[in-house]
């Protein structure tokens, strides 16, 4: 783990971001409402709060630090979903981690909740893709 005792706490936040890929006919199902798990993207809201917040937990060399803000933003196409996840904090270390965490815990919910809908007839998942899961920017002072 680094040594961030000498540096200053000031305000911090980092966006990631990605794509999970769909078949056309899920998503017409997560828009109507027709997913039996439930809402994909509301759940998929909450677990990029909590994946963010536990980010120490997953990563062993992160330092944990407070969370002040988690904002996930999703932008549902014809066949895939993005999503933008920002995260703030106040604090010695940057959030980038704790980002790209819930950015991609977000894409996993939703690939949990959908997994009926994206298999073919050998139980595979021919079409279904996560893909472009990056840092777009981070800031602090």
């Amino acid at each position: 783990m680094a040594d961030i005792t000498s540096k200053p706490e000031v305000l911090r936040q980092a966006v990631a971001s990605g794509k999970i890929q769909l078949k056309p006919s899920t998503i017409v199902k997560i828009r109507n409402g027709r997913i039996a798990k439930g809402d994909p993207i509301a759940a998929a809201e909450v677990a990029a709060v909590l994946a963010a917040k536990n980010t120490p937990q997953v990563l062993p060399f992160c330092h944990p630090i407070p969370i002040t803000n988690v904002l996930t933003e999703a932008d549902i196409g014809r066949s895939s979903i993005t999503v933008r996840s920002t995260v703030r904090t106040t604090a010695r270390t940057g959030v980038e981690m704790e980002a790209l965490n819930a950015a991609s815990t977000y894409l996993l919910t939703v690939w949990d909740m959908v997994k009926p809908y994206e298999k073919d007839a050998h139980g595979q998942y021919p079409d279904t893709r996560i893909v472009n899961v990056r840092v777009v920017t981070k800031s602090k002072g």
